[in-house]
């Protein structure tokens, strides 16, 4: 089952619609062969991943040190589930070795033009995706990772003070917001960019204040890093990313009114896909309601790990608010939140468990 996406929606991995990644890679010089060799061992592997449809491996025939990956997939949540997991991680390694640069690029199929496509034998399952979506040049990403839990005090105090980066990256990309959020001792960073999201966060991780306060806090990581060690630093990072999902909006732009929040949503095991659908259904209806307060929300999903964020028109001040603005109250749809979260919900509703606001910090209008 797909969800409906209206107009209001800029962004949905939940529309059914076939996915089109794309991956640009820059070999370190002499790794051709050593590169091909690893892509031989992967491709078998990556056949029989579900949703998978086909992949293809090309080599630039201007610079034979540049190659490009493209694979098709039934639909993102097939793709996002084999991205992210720990045996992705594993299996991509001896690829990451060979690379200077990568960059990922993902797209939903609108139109196929062609024979080949006329005659193609396509799954059941994969669609194009119904029309064009409206948004306002916004990509939006998250990170959440887990420090000690004696430390979420030392943690909090260092990630809200330190000076905030240069917005402008480029003549095409801008660092527009950056929110940060914890939930005992969980954080959850969500970034906001306009233009390329690989050149903003290769910025933002460039910065001597970013880098410091990276440093600052790897004592108390749970995972272990070592951010010199480009290998090291990947795997965190790569381990860490929570992607987004789902955005809708209202009403798009900034408002002295408009609030923002962060609902952290840990699903029961293996649930984490059909609860981020199911909170995208909840956002959806909450964002079409002419007098509600849900301005927009975007939806962060990896395994079975759910983050919300939300921005509404003026100040909820408990998480009774939050509920009445966010919640259903239909029962039956109470109980179907309750069958995918690993947190029974304490009224009806999605229950949200808010995150703390640590900082959140907006680019000049600009910059």
């Amino acid at each position: 089952m797909t969800t409906t996406v209206s107009e209001r929606v800029s962004q949905s991995a939940f529309d059914g619609s076939m996915l089109r990644v794309v991956l640009l890679m820059d070999l370190h010089e002499g790794a051709q062969q050593r590169f091909f060799e690893a892509y031989e061992q992967l491709r078998h592997d990556i056949a029989s991943v579900p949703g998978h449809i086909s992949d293809q491996l090309c080599q630039s025939f201007e610079n034979p040190s540049q190659w490009l990956i493209t694979s098709e997939w039934e639909s993102a949540p097939q793709y996002l589930a084999w991205v992210n997991s720990e045996h992705h991680a594993e299996q991509v390694k001896p690829l990451g070795a060979c690379a200077r640069a990568m960059r990922p690029l993902k797209f939903t199929v609108l139109r196929e033009t062609g024979r080949a496509y006329d005659q193609a034998a396509r799954p059941v399952a994969a669609r194009l995706q119904p029309t064009p979506r409206l948004g306002a040049g916004i990509v939006r990403h998250a990170l959440t990772f887990t420090v000690r839990p004696e430390s979420v005090r030392e943690v909090a105090a260092i990630l809200s003070s330190y000076a905030s980066p240069a917005a402008r990256v480029d003549e095409h990309t801008r660092l527009c917001r950056t929110s940060l959020f914890m939930h005992g001792n969980r954080v959850v960073r969500t970034v906001e960019v306009q233009g390329d999201l690989m050149a903003a966060l290769r910025h933002v991780s460039e910065q001597p204040e970013v880098r410091a306060v990276e440093e600052a806090i790897n004592p108390y990581l749970e995972q272990d890093r070592n951010l010199n060690d480009p290998e090291s630093a990947r795997l965190f990072f790569m381990k860490a990313a929570l992607p987004a999902v789902h955005h809708v909006a209202a009403e798009e732009g900034d408002s002295p009114d408009v609030t923002r929040h962060a609902l952290f949503h840990p699903a029961k095991p293996g649930q984490g896909e059909a609860l981020a659908r199911f909170l995208a259904e909840e956002d959806e209806a909450a964002a079409n309601r002419p007098a509600g307060p849900v301005r927009s929300s975007s939806i962060f999903q990896r395994d079975d790990i759910v983050v919300r964020l939300i921005d509404v028109r003026g100040p909820l001040d408990s998480d009774a608010d939050l509920d009445a603005a966010l919640g259903t109250r239909d029962p039956r749809r109470a109980e179907e939140f309750a069958r995918l979260t690993a947190v029974p919900a304490e009224r009806t509703g999605a229950g949200p468990r808010t995150m703390n606001l640590i900082t959140d910090r907006r680019a000049p209008a600009r910059s």
